[in-house]
């Protein structure tokens, strides 16, 4: 639990400190937002807001996640270091910020809304994912646990929703393909969430918080654990506390951020931002085996994601009509009138409620099999 606290505190101190520098930073070489010209009119006044503030929240998280390690030791030679889940965490969280960056930067020194195209954005977080999910089942424990499994999981893992049904070959390909939608879908989410002042900080701050719980509880009632009442309620998650960790560290850095991103937003978190977040959800939703949850649990960018996918298809279908004023969802709400502090506000709300109801659903599966 102490490391719990010393890592929360570090990456709310950085954040809270580095933002401000980054932000003079950016000003003094005049890295300012390129407002897109078919949005909402009242967005025009964020033209030149400095952005890429993601690079901050990255920043602090690797910094603080590594320091609490070391201080840690530090405190006692014999505890655990960093574990092969915290690492894969890094390292997809950091190198989907980095297509984010490369996006931010193109839009900066191209002065235009648009960076990288899709293709070349989606190039680059499959990269990344393939990486990913490949290192991830590998590095197994002295239990033979790894980071993740071929299992598709809810609260678990699902037996009977093996990937690697057909083979052991075929379940690594299956798996990475599956692990990719996830990721795919999660930082698409979160950057089409991203769109208003403190919006996408404050509903990932309400999702992070909830993976530090069921870290924590996963942690506590892990297989093997002489606290777990029956074997059939036990986790088989790797490195639930250290997962735990980050968890508050992200949670813990984006609250300094939003310090700072609330509105009227001093710096934008950009595309280095919400990928390196969205990378993070859906890193938390595999390696802590709730892949399926983390369909309520993010059910605010889920919502908005399905709001842009009704707008085109209907567009398409209907050969130019709308089912919404404009997509994503938030804007359609600006366009009926909503304040922009009222949308984020009663977004945020929603955020919580299907964060809750995740939670909820969590320990219902758990009291169940019990």
């Amino acid at each position: 639990m102490i490391a719990l606290l010393i890592g929360a505190g570090l990456a709310l101190a950085f954040a809270m400190i580095g933002t401000p520098l980054f932000i003079r930073l950016l000003v003094k070489k005049g890295y300012g937002q390129i407002v897109r010209d078919d949005g909402p009119t009242t967005h025009q006044v964020k033209r030149g807001t400095p952005t890429m503030g993601g690079t901050v929240v990255v920043g602090a998280v690797v910094a603080s996640y590594f320091l609490t390690h070391l201080i840690i030791w530090l405190l006692n030679p014999d505890a655990q270091g960093p574990t092969a889940s915290g690492l894969l965490m890094i390292f997809l969280m950091v190198g989907q910020g980095l297509v984010g960056f490369l996006d931010d930067f193109l839009k900066i020194s191209n002065q235009r809304s648009l960076g990288l195209d899709a293709k070349g954005k989606l190039i680059g977080q499959a990269v990344i994912g393939i990486a990913f999910a490949v290192m991830a089942l590998g590095f197994p424990d002295s239990s033979g646990r790894t980071p993740a499994s071929t299992f598709i999981s809810f609260a678990r893992d699902i037996p009977s929703l093996n990937l690697a049904f057909a083979g052991a070959g075929l379940g690594v390909v299956l798996f990475v393909i599956w692990s990719n939608l996830i990721i795919a879908g999660t930082t698409n989410g979160v950057n089409l969430t991203d769109g208003l002042d403190g919006l996408a900080t404050g509903a990932a701050i309400l999702v992070f918080g909830a993976y530090t719980l069921i870290g924590l509880w996963q942690s506590s009632q892990g297989c093997g654990s002489r606290k777990v009442p029956s074997e059939a309620v036990c986790y088989e998650v790797r490195d639930p506390l250290d997962l735990s960790l980050l968890a508050v560290i992200i949670f813990a850095a984006l609250i300094g951020f939003l310090w700072w991103n609330t509105s009227p937003a001093k710096i934008f978190m950009g595309d280095t931002g919400s990928l390196a977040i969205g990378g993070a959800i859906a890193g938390f939703a595999i390696l802590s085996r709730t892949e399926i949850l983390l369909f309520i649990i993010g059910g605010l960018f889920v919502l908005i994601t399905l709001s842009v996918i009704i707008q085109i298809g209907f567009f398409k279908l209907s050969k130019g009509k709308r089912v919404f004023l404009m997509a994503p969802l938030q804007h359609h709400f600006e366009l009926k009138g909503w304040a922009e502090v009222t949308v984020v506000v009663r977004f945020w709300i929603l955020a919580g409620l299907m964060v809750a109801l995740g939670l909820g659903a969590f320990y219902a599966e758990w009291i169940v099999r019990l």
